[in-house]
């Protein structure tokens, strides 16, 4: 059985979050702000944190910062009105295993909670990863374009470590989506080129050539300029 903190200042969707998950039989925490949670979070250890960002006081952001920075790594579901994707991207940088926009159907939210709860334990892989004259050490999570060392957020590391494990094949937004962020964003949303943007601007900061390629009406690939 799978625990589950709830942790939101709306006591009517917090009290239907709770039956709604203590009937499809998770064990149900909760927590009406951010230091209750930090509280819970302290004496039980839920698998998954169903967060709302939006607080009095200490928001989910801030609760999500702090157990971040603890190392800790508790799986965590932003959920929030703010469906803008600048905002989508603050809050995946900051260590949100995925992102729920108000309102939502509780299917929506059951079925993101299964999705994040089957995923495998993430594993370190030792092998350095090298395509052309870039290279990525797992490692040490170190990138390098020739000479030229360059630093990157998480989600730019796993979007590139993807990226790199299958170079000169094409992927498309959904298998990539579903690899690096876990669901696919679907709709109109562009989080997926927007780093897709934020890679191109730092491999290619020396004056390189495009090594990420966009494939139209299908997705990318890593792949030398013909």
């Amino acid at each position: 059985m799978a625990t589950v903190l709830i942790v939101d200042d709306d006591p009517k969707l917090l009290k239907m979050l709770q039956r709604t998950l203590a009937y499809e039989g998770f064990r149900v925490l909760s927590a009406g702000d951010g230091r209750a949670a930090l509280t819970v979070l302290q004496a039980q250890r839920p698998d998954v944190v169903v967060l709302d960002w939006l607080m009095p006081g200490l928001d989910g952001l801030g609760v999500l910062e702090h157990l971040r920075a603890a190392g800790d790594k508790t799986l965590v579901l932003m959920l929030t009105a703010r469906d803008a994707v600048e905002q989508r991207v603050e809050g995946l940088e900051s260590g949100a295993d995925d992102y729920l926009v108000k309102p939502f159907a509780p299917a929506e939210l059951l079925a993101r909670l299964h999705a994040l709860l089957r995923r495998p334990a993430v594993t370190a892989r030792d092998e350095m990863l090298v395509y052309a004259d870039l290279s990525l050490n797992p490692m040490t999570r170190e990138t390098q374009r020739q000479a030229r060392a360059f630093g990157l957020t998480s989600k730019e590391y796993d979007l590139l470590h993807f990226l790199m494990r299958h170079p000169r094949q094409v992927l498309t937004r959904e298998q990539i989506l579903q690899e690096v962020w876990g669901y696919d964003f679907g709709g109109e949303d562009n989080v997926l080129e927007v780093y897709i943007g934020y890679l191109r601007k730092k491999l290619e900061a020396g004056g390189e050539s495009r090594l990420i390629q966009t494939v139209r009406g299908v997705g990318y690939v890593l792949r030398e300029e013909s």
